[in-house]
């Protein structure tokens, strides 16, 4: 068992946590006479070792998502999805979410497809929760910064986050709140082509550079943000406004995140540097999942598919979720990490 303990940790400090990266850009700004204790330092130091380690896990991870996303097309997908009833459905289509590598902008044009295609209402919308909220790059991700345990909890809760917030809409029968042309739209049913191992290499190769590019400016933002938060912000106004002696701060992380907009990858290094400064792990996970869930562009590209009732519930029931899994995170913090 010590044994195992000691690979696993070898695997997630030096592969997934680039423990060795972190040491080698220390040692850089040594030799060139920057302390990477002080605050000039620490920040450039902060800043050049996310961005290369959250690029490089992000080119990896979606090289591997993509190619596994290239047996699921829309298509295929909406037949998957089309031989499930009930909640059997909704599970399949926030599992299915999972292998999609796209933030919620992404993610809504496949939704506003799989609901012309004739898919339920509360289905579709339990894959557009999960596609931003949830994905096998957030696992890994989470897993390099705050460990298997929380990463695992996070993915888990929401997957029920979205498999609750479909099966609420689908109940609710809110089919005719979804806007006319798209419900009258009509789905071509094109059979997909069966990929070859170099065309899916290919695919996934291709993705993994538009993926880049579309994320790189949030990325650095969200890396320049983290390194002065990391380095400059004083460590009692992240714990007064974010720590233990403030009961809202699930809340007011969650509010902050919605008028952003990015993915998990430019999430991340916010997260790890509140963390750092003494914020809650609920608070940190509560302003990612509002970020990469509620983003307001996001939102104002969904209000063009639905109308207002049912993009009020949408909203409503992923704050709810995404409180009470902040909150949640708070109370099991001491025995995770």
């Amino acid at each position: 068992m010590e044994t195992l303990r000691t690979i696993w940790d070898f695997f997630q400090n030096e592969i997934l946590g680039m423990a060795w990266l972190n040491r080698l850009i220390g040692s850089a700004l040594n030799a060139f006479g920057l302390d990477k204790d002080g605050k000039l330092g620490g920040s450039i130091h902060f800043f050049i070792y996310d961005m290369i380690k959250i690029m490089v896990l992000l080119g990896i991870l979606i090289f591997i998502i993509s190619y596994i996303q290239s047996y699921f097309p829309p298509e295929r997908t909406k037949k998957i999805l089309g031989r499930f009833h009930g909640i059997t459905a909704n599970i399949t289509a926030a599992l299915l979410g999972t292998v999609t590598p796209f933030c919620s902008c992404s993610s809504i044009p496949l939704f506003m497809g799989f609901t012309s295609a004739g898919l339920p209402l509360g289905v579709t919308f339990s894959f557009l929760i999960s596609s931003p909220m949830v994905d096998l790059g957030s696992l890994v991700l989470l897993m390099s910064i705050f460990g298997w345990k929380v990463a695992v909890i996070y993915v888990a809760l929401g997957l029920v986050i979205a498999v609750a917030g479909g099966t609420l809409i689908e109940k609710l029968q809110l089919e005719e709140q979804v806007e006319e042309f798209i419900r009258n739209a009509k789905a071509l049913d094109v059979p997909q082509e069966e990929l070859h191992f170099k065309e899916r290499i290919k695919y996934a190769a291709q993705l993994v550079w538009e993926t880049a590019k579309k994320v790189f400016p949030y990325v650095l933002i969200g890396v320049g943000v983290g390194a002065v938060i990391h380095n400059w912000i004083p460590e009692e106004y992240i714990v007064n406004i974010l720590g233990d002696n403030n009961p809202f701060g699930v809340i007011i992380a969650a509010a902050a995140g919605v008028p952003m907009y990015a993915d998990i990858f430019g999430t991340i290094p916010i997260a790890e540097a509140l963390l750092a400064k003494g914020a809650l792990l609920g608070v940190v996970l509560s302003f990612m999942m509002a970020v990469t869930t509620l983003s307001l562009p996001s939102m104002i590209m969904l209000r063009k598919a639905v109308k207002p009732k049912l993009l009020g519930i949408f909203t409503a029931i992923c704050t709810i979720g995404i409180i009470l899994v902040g909150y949640f995170f708070n109370v099991i913090q001491g025995y995770i990490m």
